[in-house]
């Protein structure tokens, strides 16, 4: 038995001369939110094809759970949301449902399923008159089927209005509170910062960076911004602190993690010179740029 929902160990594949996994190592135990993140062709649908056992790999190892991928047991165990869901477009959303309840074995309450997901009131409707939102929705309800050990999530939110992005990721909440790993691959940077534990970037075929925010954040070394409003003369900041005039009234300073608390204090000095300070970390697009640019060595 094994502790990990999820293990990719040293995982290579080729295409023709091109080697577009390379060294790939990434693990998710039970419950976990990874986002997997990269430029379109750095390998992340191709990973996750390996995953789901569609493309084989020439080197290193694939394990869901105890099982290898494509095995009865891994079909069993792993749910795929893709990007450019489909389904047949006679059948309605609780026929294509109650089909994938049956194919799969598992005993699930499909009105309650499709409720759960936003389309009772469509559940009767053939498909073919969905919109994308609501077929991304159907595919939300066939994830849920079962209670899979690991969901691979491609774009989740794409087609989606921002209140069933916000309905989708507290559904994701629930699956990582009933156990299960959830792998989702986006390029919807901010939407997954605070929605995830741990950060994969791939680049290239290899994985540049696995980490949480935090830990990725301090590897970077990344500047920290403090952007101080005057309460009257911004050019006494200017003076003072240095920095870029910002809006008129504001200075942006940059400094180190370590240099912070030094420049908070020569801020604080200042009085009553100054009205207001924010202070931003880097953000994950920061750290994307950071981890994914190609001259990183």
């Amino acid at each position: 038995m094994t502790d990990k929902a999820l293990s990719i160990d040293h995982v290579l594949k080729d295409r023709g001369k091109t080697r577009v996994l390379d060294d790939i190592t990434l693990s998710l135990a039970p419950g976990q939110r990874v986002a997997l993140l990269g430029h379109n062709g750095a390998g992340k649908s191709t990973l996750i094809k390996s995953i789901l056992g569609l493309t084989p790999i020439h080197g290193g190892a694939i394990r869901i759970g105890d099982a290898t991928p494509g095995s009865a047991q891994a079909r069993r165990e792993t749910a795929y949301l893709p990007e450019a869901v489909s389904f047949h477009p006679a059948l309605t959303g609780r026929e294509q449902l109650t089909l994938f309840a049956q194919l799969s074995g598992a005993k699930a309450d499909v009105s309650g399923l499709l409720d759960r997901v936003g389309l009772s009131d469509a559940l009767d409707r053939r498909i073919g008159t969905y919109s994308k939102g609501m077929r991304q929705r159907l595919g939300l309800a066939q994830v849920l089927l079962g209670q899979p050990k690991v969901a691979l999530l491609d774009e989740p939110t794409s087609g989606l209005d921002p209140i069933s992005r916000q309905d989708l990721y507290a559904i994701i909440d629930e699956l990582a509170a009933q156990g299960t790993a959830v792998l989702i691959a986006s390029h919807a940077l901010t939407e997954v910062e605070a929605r995830t534990d741990r950060i994969a970037i791939m680049r290239k075929g290899q994985m540049v960076a696995d980490d949480t925010l935090n830990n990725l954040s301090a590897l970077a070394g990344l500047p920290i911004r403090l952007k101080v409003r005057a309460s009257a003369n911004p050019d006494l900041l200017a003076a003072e602190l240095g920095g870029s005039r910002i809006n008129g009234a504001s200075v942006e300073l940059l400094c180190t993690p370590e240099d912070k608390m030094e420049a908070l204090r020569r801020i604080a000095g200042l009085g009553d010179a100054v009205a207001d300070v924010e202070m931003t970390p880097p953000k994950l697009e920061d750290l994307y740029r950071h981890y994914a640019q190609e001259d990183l060595q």
